[in-house]
This record gives structure tokens, C-alpha cells and sequence, in this order.
């Protein structure tokens, strides 16, 4: 899934192709993907880009006002074409989802890919109208974000620190993978409690938090939408990285299964040397 680095990649991307340029069509391919009706997707076309933003992992495009938003979720993308083809799109069961066209003839097309859909594209006056805008917590990355608003954020958190940072509502844009780097650069069990930490614990994990998005962000700067993917996996040290060697320790990084996600660390660096209980493994293995 693509997170706030990757996404602040896109928008910066975007940014520099889009911006006063007008779009002249906004064709769905898959309905399913389109989550508001009023204003209709048609009433993007002949405006002009103004802006480009992202709110956690929504990306933003201001057409002098209304706001194509659209949120990757798990496996969608956005592929730019310096040539889009000619002829509408054919709706089927291919991943494309979405294709926006300039006058320029560029443009780029939203896709996803696998059989579980949940891509998704909103018309808005106003970004806040979309539901998990509005719900979002701080971004990690503002300015405004000091420590101690993130200790106040943490401040009476009861579940597991992982459960914690990936939680849109707390702190906008961390998913799953980065959250792994996060506890891994503060040398933190994913399974410790929020509530137990102490004031230096919460000052390992802000600067954790602060530095590996930063250094992520950066890392992607500049890098183009069709290999984005890629400058992310390279850049992770332990996440999907199962059974390889901590590039701090040389411990084997170990994994935690869950029914539709699993999480990665080191056992040296992060839980005292003590693998954590995989229940989902467990069963496998009886």
C-alpha cells in the first residue's frame, strides 16, 4: 500500500505535470471506484489544474475548486502516459480504474490490481467532505507535529504501539511498513503497550517516527510514479523482509501473521532476542 511517502512522491509528480493544465476528460472504466455522485466526474472537465495535495495517503487534485480526490488503498496505482491511447477505455476485468486526459494528450490512468476492490475516487467542493479526510489525525511530517503533541496523542493509548501509529485517526499517513521501520529505527517491540511507555521511549519513537519518514521522503524526491515502488522496497530494512539478515545486527528478521496482513522485526534489535507468538503460525505448524 502506498503511505505518506510515496504518496507525497505522487503529489509532487503530479504537481509538476498537472498544474495549469486543463483536464478535458475524466473517464471511469470501473463504477465501482467512484464513492460521490454530486458533483458528477464530468464537471472536472475544461478546468484547469490549480493545485496538487495530500491529505495522510489521499492524494488531491484542485481543478479551480473542485477536488478530484482519490485514495490508492492496498494494491491501486497511478500510471502517468506521456501518450494516452486513443479511444475511450473498454470497461472488463483488467485493473485499469480510472483514466484522466489532458489537452496535452498526457495523462494517467488509476488501476489496481487483485479481486479484493478498494480504490477510491471522490468529486468534492471541499476535501474535508470526504469521510476519511475528516477523520484524520496530524500529519507526522507538519510543522505544528513537535513531541509533545505527539506525546499528548499517546497520552492514555491503550493498544499495542503498532496497532497505535498505523491508526489514521491518531497519526495520518503511516501504514503498515513504515510502522515496522519506525520500531525497528526506535529498536521498540511492535507489541508494546502504549500506555507503558516512558517519556525517553516516547522520545526514541518520535525521533524514529520524524527521521525514517523524512529519510523516506527524501529517498523517493524526484523519483518518477513507475518506479516509486520499487525506491520503496529497496529503501526498507525490515519490512517483507522475512528471513534475511538485520542490516543493524545480522539477526534473522522474523514474522507475525495475521489473517489479512503480517508485520516484520528483529528479534536482537527490537524484543530482547525473544521471538513474538505467531498464532496463525502456531495452528500451521500442529
Amino acid at each position: 500500500m502506498p503511505e505518506l511517502p510515496e504518496v507525497e512522491a505522487l503529489k509532487d509528480f503530479l504537481g509538476g505535470r498537472l498544474v495549469g493544465r486543463e483536464l478535458v476528460r475524466v473517464l471511469p472504466v470501473a463504477i465501482s471506484v467512484l464513492k460521490t455522485y454530486d458533483p458528477p466526474l464530468t464537471a472536472l472537465e475544461g478546468r484547469t489544474v490549480t493545485a496538487v495535495a495530500r491529505h495522510g495517503k489521499f492524494l488531491d487534485i484542485d481543478a479551480g475548486g473542485l477536488h478530484l480526490v482519490t485514495h490508492l488503498a492496498r494494491a491501486g496505482w497511478l500510471q502517468w502516459k506521456d501518450r494516452l491511447p486513443d479511444g475511450p477505455p473498454k470497461p472488463g476485468k483488467g485493473p485499469l480504474a480510472l483514466r484522466v486526459a489532458l489537452e496535452t494528450g498526457e495523462g494517467f490512468d488509476l488501476t489496481e490490481a487483485g479481486t479484493t476492490k478498494k480504490l477510491a475516487v471522490y468529486v468534492v467542493h471541499d476535501p474535508g467532505d470526504v469521510p476519511g479526510i475528516a477523520r484524520l489525525g496530524p500529519d507526522p511530517l507538519a510543522d505544528t507535529f513537535d513531541e509533545g503533541a505527539f506525546a499528548a496523542l499517546l497520552d492514555g493509548e491503550r493498544r499495542q504501539i503498532k496497532g497505535a501509529l498505523r491508526d489514521q485517526k491518531l497519526i495520518a499517513g503511516v501504514g503498515n511498513a513504515y510502522s515496522d521501520e519506525v520500531l525497528h529505527a526506535a529498536r521498540m517491540s511492535p507489541f508494546k503497550l502504549a500506555a507503558t511507555l516512558t517519556p525517553d521511549d516516547v522520545h526514541t519513537l518520535y525521533e524514529a517516527l520524524r527521521t525514517t519518514l523524512t529519510e523516506a521522503v527524501e529517498r523517493s524526491r524526484g523519483v518518477a510514479a513507475g518506479r516509486l515502488k520499487a525506491e520503496k522496497k529497496s529503501g526498507l530494512r525490515v519490512h517483507g523482509r522475512t528471513g534475511e539478515p538485520c542490516p543493524v545486527c545480522g539477526d534473522t528478521i522474523r514474522e507475525v501473521s495475521f489473517s489479512d496482513s503480517s508485520l516484520q522485526y528483529c528479534p536482537t534489535c527490537q524484543t530482547g532476542g525473544k521471538p513474538l507468538a505467531d498464532r496463525r503460525m502456531s495452528r500451521l505448524l500442529k
